[in-house]
């Protein structure tokens, strides 16, 4: 059995490329931070963005505003510290990692 994500646009069925989202391991790291902001009252809803250059996991204080973050990982970054990236509402790039676990615990979610 095939194991492999689809995306449903319009009601129709996309194949989504395995190396253009987040790998399983990635996504674990950024919803295990995503639980505890909610728990902490922090976060209330989420996104995905997904496009052919970056993936994208939009962070909402409530679901009627735009998404305070969003944290991204580049598939092709011109720079190795520009792969994994924290991005304001605005598009202005907040931090910048080369390894996600390392960028998310390094990071003062609360002061942000």
């Amino acid at each position: 059995m095939s194991k492999s994500l689809k995306l449903v646009v319009n009601n129709t069925y996309k194949k989504i490329d395995e190396n253009n989202f987040f790998e399983k391991k990635e996504l674990k790291t950024i919803l295990d931070l995503y639980a505890k902001m909610v728990s902490e009252g922090s976060w209330k809803d989420y996104g995905l963005n997904i496009s052919n250059k970056q993936v994208g996991f939009s962070v909402f204080k409530n679901a009627a505003e735009n998404a305070m973050y969003k944290i991204c990982k580049n598939f092709k970054p011109t720079n190795t510290n520009l792969k994994y990236l924290i991005i304001d509402s605005r598009g202005k790039i907040l931090k910048n990692s080369h390894d996600l676990v390392f960028l998310i615990k390094n990071t003062n979610w609360k002061k942000l």
